[in-house]
């Protein structure tokens, strides 16, 4: 499926959530890992403010592409953030939505 870029060069962004890691199973607590890099993957929130609207978004990232002691209430910037459409089917129930991933976060400026 086709990812989007998203601009967020007029936007402001803080952390939300710190970053988690993200898992491929909970109960056996195999970790998701980039199909790259090999890098392991994580999940942080992030609050995007612009054009007088602000938005929570959950942003999958690899734990090589942000700093240690990433918190709630940091300002950001956001390097590569794309949108991609999914869908599946578990026990009979489709299921779709938008997830996002970035290549890195950094502390603004």
């Amino acid at each position: 499926m086709p990812s989007f870029k998203i601009d967020l060069s007029s936007a402001i962004v803080f952390v939300a959530t710190a970053p988690v890691p993200k898992l491929v199973n909970q109960k056996t607590g195999e970790r998701a890992v980039d199909r790259e890099t090999g890098a392991g993957l994580s999940t942080v929130g992030l609050l995007v403010s612009d054009e007088g609207e602000g938005n929570l978004y959950q942003v999958t990232i690899p734990e090589t592409g942000f700093p240690e002691g990433l918190a709630p209430g940091m300002p950001v910037r956001v390097v590569g953030l794309k949108a991609r459409d999914w869908e599946n089917e578990f026990n009979g129930q489709k299921r779709h939505g938008i997830s996002f991933r970035a290549v890195a976060i950094t502390p603004a400026a």
